[in-house]
């Protein structure tokens, strides 16, 4: 077994980025940035393989597992079973992927003696309308439209949305202590974005190497919100990773998001992801709230019979 596993350093997004967007994935891991943010959480390395394949290796409470493999459609068969035969050999457990994309479980069509394969519900992540997101328009955004006016009309003359860069880190970490002191939320879901504010330091620091999608809104010279952003060429999708506002102010949600989607992506865009919501009731309220035009649904897939 020839993958050589190593953790996800910031040095490594140039030789990871071109296994990324291949086949079609419309889910947030179809893009380098999420390993990155998560990649203390999960401990997560990677291996390039002789396949000519992105390969992970993963571990949460104990146990490892993996993703699906990055790589194109057609060598897909090949690597799963690269990745399978890693498991079984050197580490002698069964496969687990947790977070499997839909198109890949379809392309694979793995036989239900050998996988068990289930939906995992509340990972799935919200897809939406790239035009209706950026006008707002229609009956059902009405509400939102309003809140964006709102804050036009209160914060007038007050607001600038600008294009975030390196510099700015010392105002984004003081931004994010003063978001994080006012959270409460259950003790897991805490200890996640624990991890994503640690992502997004890492980020901060790193941000010229990575080559991200950044931007804040300033109310009165102080920064209020900001949001963290990669393209998916493929499925023509952006993916938010990170969207942070004041929530005293109102409308100011409506307007980053807009603003961002833009002013940061020049290219065609057809799909928003904005992730999933972790099973929380408040988030799962919110993202619905935008009404989705589809879901990218995960799985997780686990070998029998070892």
């Amino acid at each position: 077994m020839n993958l050589q596993f190593k953790p996800i350093e910031a040095i490594d997004v140039d030789k990871m980025r071109p296994f990324y967007a291949l086949r079609p994935n419309k889910t947030c891991d179809s893009v380098y940035l999420d390993s990155f943010i998560w990649r203390e959480y999960y401990h997560v390395k990677y291996a390039i393989s002789d396949n000519n394949a992105l390969q992970f290796l993963m571990e949460k409470d104990g146990k490892p597992f993996t993703a699906m493999p990055m790589c194109k459609e057609e060598d897909l068969s090949r690597c799963f079973k690269e990745i399978t035969q890693y498991f079984n050999q050197v580490l002698k457990e069964p496969l687990c992927i947790n977070l499997a994309d839909e198109a890949a479980i379809q392309y694979l069509n793995l036989d239900p003696e050998e996988f068990e394969i289930k939906e995992v519900e509340d990972l799935r992540d919200y897809l939406y309308d790239a035009d209706k997101m950026k006008s707002l328009s229609g009956k059902k955004l009405h509400k939102k439209k309003n809140h964006l006016n709102s804050f036009l009309k209160q914060y007038e003359g007050r607001y600038e949305y600008r294009t975030l860069c390196c510099s700015d880190r010392d105002g984004v970490v003081e931004f994010l202590n003063e978001w994080w002191e006012n959270k409460v939320e259950a003790a897991e879901f805490v200890r996640q974005l624990d991890y994503e504010v640690m992502g997004i330091h890492e980020i901060l620091k790193n941000c010229s190497v990575l080559n991200v999608r950044m931007a804040g809104v300033f109310i009165d010279g102080k920064l209020r919100a900001f949001t963290i952003g990669s393209y998916n060429p493929l499925e023509k999708m952006a993916v938010i990773h990170i969207e942070k506002a004041d929530p005293t102010v109102k409308g100011l949600y409506q307007f980053i998001n807009q603003q961002f989607l833009i002013h940061a992506y020049p290219e065609e865009l057809v799909l928003v992801n904005r992730e999933d919501d972790v099973g929380m009731e408040g988030l799962r309220r919110a993202k619905m709230s935008y009404y989705p035009v589809d879901f990218a649904r995960k799985y997780s897939v686990v070998q029998k019979g070892m």
